[in-house]
């Protein structure tokens, strides 16, 4: 039985619709791409963003739940991902000195140099499945539609 459409719903054109698949399927090969050459460098796509945020945060550090938000991973997750890397020497947690409760993650000196020896590998792969394909206003373009759903829709 094929679902009843609602009648209000501003419905996309078969163009529209093409483009949306072609958008979701290459985010889906992008990230499949990106954590592919990332695992030949011991890390997997979700753990290398975790390291370059620790990596640009002052004293390398953050605390978890703004970390969280920041690699848009439930806390969950990014805990585990944590304990993944703190086993491996890569971060470290302490607790917060103003608040029992807090928990910070910091970025080891071991840690920074995984992602000093993984950094090239992954911008070489960024630019080859993404940057390079495409013609610089267009990308400049969809810098603009990003920049425009990140403030809209936070």
């Amino acid at each position: 039985m094929m679902p009843r459409m609602d009648d209000s719903a501003n419905w996309l054109s078969a163009e529209q619709q093409q483009i949306w698949r072609s958008w979701l399927s290459g985010v889906a090969r992008i990230n499949q791409h990106l954590d592919a050459d990332l695992r030949r460098r011991g890390l997997d796509l979700a753990e290398y963003e975790i390291l370059v945020a620790l990596s640009e945060a002052e004293g390398r550090r953050l605390r978890m739940s703004d970390l969280a938000q920041q690699v848009h991973q439930s806390r969950s997750r990014l805990t585990h991902a944590i304990a993944r890397l703190e086993q491996r020497g890569i971060v470290r947690r302490t607790s917060a000195n103003d608040d029992r409760r807090g928990v910070y993650a910091h970025l080891t000196e071991a840690g920074f140099a995984v992602l000093e020896a993984a950094a090239p590998s992954h911008v070489n792969a960024v630019r080859d499945i993404f940057v390079d394909r495409a013609d610089p206003e267009d990308f400049r373009a969809l810098g603009r539609i990003m920049q425009q759903v990140l403030e809209e829709h936070v």
